[in-house]
């Protein structure tokens, strides 16, 4: 039997017997376990033991990711800049937050975020989703969700019956705090799983018909030591910052990869601009400047623009990055030869690519897209759902 198709089959089920699900949970002091739905052979994510999976607070998390009055102003939801049709990243350059602030880096797309060894783009002690939530909510350097000066009236946008009804089954009691809200949205996070692309039927499920020959062709060159891509994007991820039940040792996931080597007279030397240099910013380290984390290329095709500030558009416009060994600006205020940066990855070294080389190379990218993650109700907003039901 097709694997897949069985999975596809309990995912389909899920949802029909969600509700069933969460009404039984209200009735019952202990909550029902989510069952991750993963396809055989794949491992298991790692839970935190302190917030344990249930269907109740999944459902609860799903209805605050795209609660927009969890912002201070109530403009904004964690789904305003985390789209589910664009891989839950989105198409700007750089996120916008609630109150206008332009955040410095581009939106990651929250995908297999439950497999993730390490969290944002260049923070490498920063492990667990909980944690990484607290930044969006209460920083202030940029804004973006701006619940800090705001915490009470948030609080209290949250305090009705509907929302003390699905704490109530979440948790066991009506009682609304950020802790809460916190454990929520995560366990709603770690639901986010793609592992059904036409790539996975193909490479895992044994279905030589799931990738075109073209596919093939550029999947051999994505794992051939000439293009190197899979030394930084490897494993069933495609991240090195993945970890899992069966991970026996983690690799180092961050990489400088030749964006920048910009001049600074300011402070006579040459670098990553100084409102972000990746993760040399954390460790003070200056063998740490312009690294930043491989993210995983599953759904890449849906989740432009490209690298840690979006600076990078299309496609076919990252290829010709690498292909170069980096990237040299010749004007503007960041002009230089990233290829000289010290500090680049000796896996950005370049290489040559026909145009139909290419054309296959985008042809794999593209297998990676999974279109029932794209549309899977069980991620979409709720109220939308209910919109729907309710004509």
């Amino acid at each position: 039997m097709n694997r897949y198709r069985t999975a596809g089959a309990a995912i389909i089920a899920f949802g029909l017997l969600g509700v069933l699900f969460y009404v039984a949970n209200a009735l019952h002091s202990q909550p029902i376990p989510y069952q991750f739905a993963i396809p055989e052979g794949f491992p298991k994510p790692i839970v935190p033991a302190d917030n344990p999976m249930s269907v109740a607070k999944v459902e609860l998390g799903r209805h605050l990711f795209y609660e927009e009055g969890l912002s201070g102003n109530g403009t904004q939801s964690c789904a305003s800049c985390h789209q589910q049709q664009h891989g839950f990243s989105e198409p700007l350059a750089v996120s916008i937050g609630s109150t206008g602030d332009a955040h410095h880096r581009n939106s990651l797309a929250l995908i297999n975020v439950a497999y993730n060894k390490t969290l944002t783009w260049s923070h490498p002690f920063l492990h667990n989703i909980e944690a990484q939530l607290l930044i969006p909510m209460f920083g202030e350097q940029p804004v973006e969700m701006g619940i800090t000066g705001s915490e009470s009236m948030v609080m209290t946008r949250l305090r009705n019956e509907h929302y003390e009804t699905m704490f109530k089954a979440a948790f066991g009691s009506t009682e609304i705090t950020f802790h809460r809200v916190v454990q929520a949205i995560s366990t709603f996070v770690r639901t986010l799983i793609s592992l059904n692309s036409p790539f996975d039927r193909y490479a895992y499920q044994g279905d030589d018909n799931a990738l075109s020959q073209q596919q093939i062709e550029g999947m051999n060159l994505f794992f051939s030591e000439r293009l190197e891509c899979h030394h930084c994007h490897g494993g069933f991820n495609f991240t090195q910052s993945t970890t899992h039940e069966n991970q026996p040792i983690n690799r180092f996931a961050f990489h400088n990869t030749g964006l920048y080597f910009t001049e600074q007279p300011r402070f006579n030397a040459k670098g990553y601009p100084q409102h972000d240099r990746g993760m040399i910013d954390v460790t003070q380290n200056i063998g740490d400047e312009g690294l930043f984390r491989a993210p995983t290329l599953r759904n890449i095709a849906h989740t432009a623009p490209y690298m840690h500030d979006g600076s990078i558009a299309t496609l076919d416009d990252v290829i010709d990055f690498y292909a170069q060994g980096g990237r040299y600006l010749s004007d503007g205020q960041f002009k230089g030869d990233g290829r000289l940066h010290p500090n680049k990855s000796m896996f950005i070294k370049g290489f040559e690519l026909s145009e139909k080389e290419k054309a296959a190379l985008i042809a794999f990218l593209q297998s990676l897209t999974d279109e029932q993650f794209l549309t899977n109700e069980n991620y979409s907003d709720p109220r939308v759902a209910i919109q729907v039901s309710e004509h």
